[in-house]
């Protein structure tokens, strides 16, 4: 990916506000998977002119635009990453919540084989495992 979400918003031409730019940048840095909430608390942390419905706003904007993808693990709550980052699966520890990002060329070239099978062109798909973690070994 050689351009930011910054970047995709301007090129989209979506006006693009102060706030929305700290939305924006704090997306960007982002190495897990925020809901709103924790969106909003990181936006608020650098511009505290930042409402909680400006960050619902600007999301739903950048989701409708395909500049983030929403994610939704179960819990109740959506999750959103980058549309553009590389591919990658999702491990959800169902005790934790946490989202562990993984690729598996075997897991990949499993699905390909599947479609083909099928008669299909795999254009994408979503993988997500949910789990718990094993009980440590004596």
């Amino acid at each position: 990916m050689s351009d930011t979400i910054l970047d995709r918003c301007e090129s989209k031409g979506l006006r693009m506000t102060d706030q929305r730019r700290v939305i924006a940048r704090v997306l960007q840095d982002s190495q897990d998977h925020p809901d709103v909430e924790e969106l909003y608390a990181r936006a608020s942390a650098a511009d505290p002119r930042i409402s909680l419905a400006t960050v619902y706003r600007t999301v739903k904007l950048f989701e409708e635009a395909g500049i983030i993808e929403k994610l939704e693990f179960g819990d109740g709550r959506a999750r959103y990453e980058d549309a553009e980052r590389d591919h990658h699966d999702h491990l959800i520890d169902m005790q934790t919540g946490a989202v562990i990002e993984f690729c598996d060329p075997e897991i990949e070239a499993l699905q390909e084989k599947i479609a083909d099978k099928l008669g299909y062109e795999l254009r994408g798909h979503r993988l997500e495992l949910y789990g718990v973690p094993r009980k440590s070994r004596k």
